[in-house]
């Protein structure tokens, strides 16, 4: 879909892939890989697909993000490469926009395992959650589990990339009718803000 006739879609027509990774570390500059990966894609507020695995990151897991997301070396040992699941990460999230807290991370992450395959991150629009928030919302703290806690969104398991979309769309979805009030009704208008 051209980027012009996703403009003009009604918000309820248009694909929602939100996206979250969990990381060996914070920079993937320095050589930091994903970890795990997880993406739900809505379309009208109904799942249409998901997808969730471990990823073998080629690379020691730093102590500091295993005490996060209590992912272990052992853990991701026999789990695909991200080549191995690359095309269809590309699949699902194509003709989509992207949804992330945080898109700067998630996206820096995905952007350089692509780079290492063959396969081409889709081209697609993308919007942050924690952008959002710090613009149109006033939450005493912007992490993802304290705005879902704000909302009334369990954030049971969080720092689990599985848990994290689902809370994610769960935050996004609250966030919708706070912009239809602000007159956005189509993703052009919604990317606006």
């Amino acid at each position: 879909m051209t980027a012009s006739l996703m403009h003009s879609q009604a918000i309820s027509e248009t694909s929602f892939a939100f996206l979250d990774t969990e990381t060996t570390g914070l920079s993937p500059a320095r050589g930091d890989r994903v970890c795990e990966i997880a993406v739900l894609k809505t379309r009208g507020g109904a799942v249409i697909e998901s997808f969730q695995s471990l990823i073998n990151p080629q690379r020691p897991i730093d102590l500091g993000a295993q005490a996060i997301h209590g992912i272990s070396d052992a853990m991701v040992a026999k789990s695909p490469r991200f080549g191995d699941l690359a095309a269809r990460l590309a699949a699902l999230l194509d003709d989509s926009v992207l949804v992330c807290h945080n898109i700067p991370f998630d996206k820096g992450f995905i952007e350089a395992e692509f780079h290492r395959t063959r396969v081409s991150l889709p081209a697609i629009p993308e919007l942050d959650t924690l952008r959002l928030a710090r613009k149109y919302f006033n939450f005493s703290s912007n992490r993802l589990g304290a705005i879902a806690g704000s909302l009334g969104v369990a954030p049971e398991g969080w720092h689990r990339a599985g848990n994290d979309v689902a809370m994610l769309r769960a935050v996004f979805e609250r966030f919708l009718p706070e912009f239809e009030r602000k007159g956005a009704r189509t993703m052009g208008c919604l990317l606006k803000l």
